[in-house]
């Protein structure tokens, strides 16, 4: 049979196949369920019910504000503030509740004080044109001292009844499944169709693939760079929110080092540094995988000082990996 009498779609399948071999969330799936098979092997208590279920909520705490982080570096751009944020949204929303104000009207204020906190970060990013290293990182330090100020270095417990229905939102099940891990899935699955069916989400690659064109052709780049990081600051309160219902008491030490994890997470799933490519889905399994990571290295009894040294060998061969999937060590 000649190439004209072959039918239209036959070539469809290979090409289906190809693309998802080349897919990046192909390879950490992959990664993800041999990970999965090996620690289910040497270490049985692994797969239990219970430690999948607490698996599952400790990596949604992270995972909700990698959906944030992945915004801002599709841009381009970089978030090092999310883990104080983190911080200050727990020991602020604790503290409210503690003066007497509402679980409700506290947690708003705290995240409308994350918000504010992104704010200032996009304005310094585009207004003052300064590096994204440099705000995000300044208010890291700020919104950490805050906390303290706040805290003044000691928890804040019994800020509520112990049946208090506020703690139902960290600490409680829903359908079999923890609360925070169902926030998680719906926030991504609000995220995808975000990033994948809208125009604001085109938008958003277009101007981590290259900004210069993305103004030429007239989109308010500014104003989406804004946005994404109030956004991932929004995303750092909610979570520092649900932890402390989780916990039931706020340190100001909450989220320490987070933002190493969440950035973590986001390279590792596949979003790039230099901005224009990621997914939520790779973001996710991104999550899943550093968690299961922890977890599997406290099983198999690894002394706890090694575990930031696998957790970064990871990180070097993600992206690694992800440059050999796209081919750049053959054009060098």
């Amino acid at each position: 049979m000649s190439a004209a009498d072959k039918p239209a779609g036959a070539a469809a399948p290979k090409s289906f196949l190809s693309r998802i071999l080349r897919s990046r969330e192909t390879g950490i799936i992959t990664a993800l369920v041999i990970m999965f098979v090996g620690l289910t092997i040497f270490a049985p208590d692994f797969a239990s019910p219970n430690n999948m279920l607490n698996d599952a909520r400790n990596f949604s705490f992270v995972g909700i504000v990698v959906l944030g982080q992945a915004m801002v570096m599709i841009t381009g751009g970089i978030d090092l503030s999310v883990g104080s944020v983190w911080g200050l949204a727990a020991v602020s929303s604790a503290a409210m509740m503690s003066a007497g104000l509402g679980p409700i009207p506290a947690c708003v204020l705290a995240l409308v004080i994350s918000g504010l906190v992104g704010l200032f970060n996009g304005l310094c990013v585009t207004k003052l044109r300064m590096p994204p290293f440099v705000p995000t990182l300044a208010t890291m330090s700020i919104a950490r001292a805050l906390a303290l100020v706040i805290t003044r270095g000691h928890s804040i417990d019994n800020f509520l009844p112990f049946d208090s229905s506020f703690f139902n939102l960290g600490g409680g099940q829903s359908f079999g499944l923890p609360n925070p891990f169902i926030i998680f899935v719906v926030l991504s699955v609000i995220a995808g169709v975000v990033l994948t069916r809208t125009v604001y989400g085109r938008q958003l690659y277009a101007i981590g693939g290259n900004e210069r064109a993305a103004r030429l052709t007239g989109l308010s780049v500014d104003r989406l760079k804004i946005s994404v990081y109030v956004i991932s600051s929004v995303t750092a309160g909610l979570a520092g929110i649900i932890e402390v219902s989780y916990l039931s008491s706020a340190i100001s030490n909450q989220g320490l080092g987070k933002e190493l994890s969440v950035i973590a997470a986001a390279v590792i799933g596949g979003t790039a540094l230099t901005g224009g490519e990621g997914t939520i889905l790779g973001v996710f399994v991104g999550a899943v995988i550093l968690e299961v990571l922890r977890n599997g290295l406290v099983l198999l009894g690894t002394d706890a000082y090694w575990q930031g040294v696998f957790v970064g060998s990871v990180i070097v061969l993600a992206v690694f990996i992800d440059q050999l999937r796209k081919g750049f060590w053959r054009t060098r």
